[in-house]
């Protein structure tokens, strides 16, 4: 999996951090307020857009009378807390950075999640300790599956799309990596749990723990 790679870059929700619970009930909270009920097919249909496509989606499809930056300012103000006492990371994820690092990786982050949460999160586990890039999807042009986002990072990182493994939880994210030329592992998340057998057929690679990939920088340091 690590062969003739030179750096790593991870999606950040349900990645990194076990968080996409909140969102779910985030959408079913703020559409409750609008009097909407949660459709059933809104969790497929936002999968891998970035925080302003996903605002401007809801504002079309729902007829919202506010503005897309005021639809973002109040989803970040309900999850803010979530991230910040909820939220806790992946179990490993921690240990896994701290190899990456000692083993002379680039690290980076590629997220469709707001620049403010991003920012929040990064602060409380120190993500900016490992990582080189951390890009959010509202600085590119498309979303994910396309693979904007992830040719971002890599430029960031000064290294070809070719020598970065991404870890992903989703099949857009997936999608994304693999159109942008790079490995992909897929990581079990119980969000997704559904999906495990189309992110195996996605993904070059699949793990259902971060121990997995610990193991791995362990045997190769040896």
């Amino acid at each position: 999996m690590l062969s003739n790679i030179k750096a790593v870059i991870f999606d950040l929700d349900g990645t990194l951090i076990d968080s996409m619970w909140l969102w779910k009930q985030i959408d079913i909270d703020y559409l409750e307020l609008k009097g909407h009920a949660l459709p059933e097919d809104l969790q497929d249909a936002i999968e891998g857009m970035s925080f302003t496509e996903t605002a401007q989606y809801f504002k079309k499809r729902f007829g919202i009378e506010e503005d897309v930056a005021d639809i973002k300012d109040t989803w970040n103000g309900m999850a803010k807390d979530y991230y910040l006492h909820k939220v806790p990371m992946k179990e490993h994820a921690g240990l896994l950075l701290e190899r990456l690092k000692a083993g002379n990786y680039k690290i980076g982050i590629g997220t469709s999640n707001s620049r403010e949460l991003v920012g929040a999160i990064a602060d409380k586990y120190g993500l900016g300790d490992y990582c080189h890039s951390i890009r959010t999807g509202c600085e590119v042009e498309r979303g994910k599956p396309f693979p904007d986002i992830f040719l971002k990072v890599a430029e960031d990182l000064a290294v070809e799309p070719s020598e970065c493994l991404v870890i992903e939880d989703i099949p857009n994210g997936i999608k994304a990596a693999r159109n942008a030329g790079m490995k992909v592992c897929a990581i079990y998340d119980d969000f997704s749990k559904d999906q495990t057998s189309e992110k195996r057929r996605l993904a070059d690679y699949y793990i259902e723990s971060y121990a997995e990939l610990v193991l791995l920088l362990e045997q190769a340091a040896v």
